[in-house]
């Protein structure tokens, strides 16, 4: 009898390939842990203070909309709460998102039409990619936005072939994009779809296509209940920020809208999603295809799944500001794609797979040819699983060599009331008492106005760096030299301790460097 769950055995794959990167970390850190990017540690001390009551701020008492993702802020709030390392409950938190997620893709290509077999491959497939299994254990929010978008793209395809559903999809989509600010593009894809209503005039065997009206009151009721969701969160970003938009959208470099995508932008996503996926991101056209066809018949579940997966690249190319700008670390910001990439590839070659049936025979031999074909397509997405984990764990060891180390060496000897400038913030701030100021403008976003403003009257940025150094007077700045050269190379800024960082694969540099500025107070205590 068949049932409407995944085989177990997906999930217990999912738990041995995240299993296997906590071992690769654990290995190479002796027996310890911790993330592969600074930035994990800016959602925990962000989390942290939202637990203690400080609300969403960075430096105790100084509400910042810094946080791209204040769902996520807010469950690691919760982990506070709990006995133990934060650090290994987040990992832990990461991975029960992560094996949801597998499960969602199974279900979403189930909902397509896929049969348990061909939606096992895709489930497997989703789970042994590698930058998947690499955010599990990462501390950062793709796994939430990755169970959250799938699940909503679930309900979407279920209620535009029933408009009798509840309108759960569309508020779905905005609870997402508390989790990522792509979810609002998602969001208004998924208006565009439900609108994307057809019939054959010849009937599902051919015929041209024909829009007709789509029944427009469980989209206003869903777009309403979206509204709901989105609406405090806005208001609170509004009130604090003086924008919606976070301020790691204007630290990130996002400059004006182009009139056409930046190709060079393009072809680096794709690039991204064909090392982990080669043969589903050359397949993910034909899955394209695949739904268009079906629209106006029965089988018809409209375009989501592959405007979602067109529009997000093409989307951020109208805005990066360089063709390597706006990808996140490794790609991140593409790593949620993965699922939809990878069920639209093997929609696309399930004609093939009917076609070629279970077995082919070569003579008296009998080929189970559609086990080979498995292998064959599952092969580059284990390697590069393999490979992956000593490249997780090497992440994970050079943010423990420099802002770990860093940190830990400042905590031995600067005193609390000394004021840091550092362009690295997550575990310099998480592990020290100190306030921070942020250079990279995320908790200090006045910096970079004050930069853009200092460069419209014709200064160069690092005049205005040193300006905006100037009118604060830190007493340290702990930064990468090769990031502000107009520090590094300042007489009035004395490097006290070098911090060079071993087999680098991560951080913005391969030192880190502690500086007395011309205002420093406060003399670090010797240590024996």
């Amino acid at each position: 009898m068949e049932t409407n769950r995944p085989p177990v055995w997906l999930l217990a794959a999912a738990l041995l390939a995240c299993l296997g990167y906590f071992a690769a970390e654990a290995s190479l850190l002796s027996g310890g842990f911790g993330f592969p990017l600074d930035d994990s540690w800016i959602h925990l001390q962000f989390a942290r203070n939202l637990a203690h009551g400080h609300g969403l701020s960075y430096n105790p008492g100084e509400l910042v909309t810094g946080s791209t993702a204040p769902l996520w802020t807010a469950l690691l709030s919760l982990l506070f709460l709990l006995p133990g390392s934060v650090i290994l409950w987040t990992k832990l938190l990461g991975v029960l998102f992560h094996l949801a997620g597998v499960d969602a893709t199974w279900r979403l290509a189930r909902e397509l039409g896929l049969s348990r077999g061909l939606s096992s491959l895709a489930a497997g497939l989703t789970l042994a990619t590698s930058w998947l299994v690499w955010s599990a254990l990462s501390g950062m929010e793709i796994p939430l936005f990755v169970l959250l978008s799938l699940w909503g793209l679930l309900l979407h395809l279920r209620e535009r072939s029933d408009p009798d559903r509840p309108p759960l999809a569309l508020p779905l989509f905005a609870v997402a994009s508390l989790a990522r600010p792509e979810g609002l593009l998602l969001l208004v894809l998924a208006v565009l779809d439900r609108c994307l209503v057809f019939d054959r005039e010849g009937g599902e065997d051919g015929g041209d296509l024909r829009w007709r009206r789509p029944p427009v009151r469980p989209l206003l009721l869903g777009a309403a209940l979206a509204a709901c969701a989105l609406i405090g969160p806005l208001l609170f970003y509004g009130w604090a920020g003086e924008s919606v938009l976070p301020t790691t959208y204007a630290a990130k470099g996002a400059g004006g809208i182009r009139h056409l995508p930046d190709l060079r932008y393009v072809y680096n996503v794709l690039g991204i999603l064909f090392q982990a996926q080669p043969f589903m991101t050359l397949a993910a056209g034909a899955g394209v295809v695949a739904l268009v066809a079906r629209l106006g018949t029965r089988r018809d579940r409209g375009l989501l799944p592959a405007l979602w997966l067109l529009a997000l690249p093409l989307a951020y190319a109208t805005l990066a500001p360089a063709p390597t700008r706006l990808l996140g670390n490794f790609g991140r910001y593409y790593f949620p794609l993965f699922p939809v990439l990878v069920v639209l590839g093997v929609l696309g070659l399930a004609p093939a797979a009917e076609a070629l049936g279970r077995r082919l025979r070569a003579g008296r031999l009998e080929l189970p040819i559609g086990l080979l074909l498995t292998l064959l397509l599952v092969a580059p997405t284990v390697a590069k699983l393999v490979q992956g984990a000593p490249f997780y764990a090497r992440n994970v060891a050079n943010v423990e060599d420099s802002d770990v180390r860093i940190a830990r060496w400042l905590a031995e000897r600067l005193p609390e009331d000394a004021v840091l400038a550092v362009n690295d913030i997550g575990a310099i701030k998480f592990l020290l008492p100190n306030r921070v100021i942020d250079l990279a403008s995320i908790a200090t976003p006045e910096i970079g106005a004050e930069i853009r403003q200092s460069q419209a009257e014709g200064l160069s940025w690092s005049q205005g760096m040193l300006a905006a150094l100037a009118r604060r007077k830190p007493d340290y700045i702990v930064i990468f030299p090769n990031w502000i050269p107009a520090v590094a190379g300042n007489p009035s800024y004395r490097p006290v301790y070098r911090l060079p960082i071993p087999d680098n694969i991560t951080m913005g540099g391969n030192e880190i460097v502690v500086y007395a500025t011309p205002w420093t107070r406060y003399g670090l205590r010797p240590v024996p």
